[in-house]
């Protein structure tokens, strides 16, 4: 037991290793880089581990400082380079065009509409329209978190 317990101490940097493994194979679950700059910070608390294997203090405040500042000054700006990419689409832009369901009368208000599955404020992209509940709807944009609807099988006046 004692060997063990030993070895582990002579190689904490495993330890970290298998750590920062983790973190960067639960980014491919979420992919807004959080867990990938937790791992950064795991990274570097095994760099530490390799060059200064008995000063386990050191390693925990070298994770942490690391994982702290990419979090926080790194992430920020990498996502906002994402998002800049020719080509991006956020999840909410993704639902323009997608079909869904009047939960409420949707007029220029209020109203609600299934779409995906969630519930959403929605709006008609026309003041003079109101769609009625349980009409199905066609999402035309995006106004922050309002969908901007129109109804998907009536005939639209110009």
């Amino acid at each position: 037991m004692n060997e063990i317990l030993e070895w582990i101490r002579e190689n904490l940097w495993a330890g970290w290793g298998i750590l920062a493994a983790g973190l960067a194979a639960a980014e491919l679950l979420t992919m807004d880089l959080t867990f990938l700059m937790l791992a950064t910070g795991a990274l570097a608390g095994g760099l530490t581990a390799l060059v200064l294997p008995g000063v386990l203090w050191l390693q925990i405040v070298v994770a942490i400082v690391t994982a702290f500042l990419t979090l926080f000054l790194l992430r920020p700006t990498l996502l906002e380079r994402v998002r800049r990419a020719p080509g991006y689409r956020s999840s909410l832009d993704t639902l323009i065009g997608s079909k869904g369901r009047a939960t409420t009368a949707i007029t220029p208000d209020s109203g609600e509409a299934k779409v995906e599955g969630q519930i959403w404020q929605a709006r008609p992209f026309d003041a003079a329209l109101s769609i009625e509940e349980g009409e199905e709807i066609e999402v035309f944009g995006l106004d922050g978190i309002t969908l901007i609807v129109y109804p998907a099988h009536r005939q639209l006046n110009s």
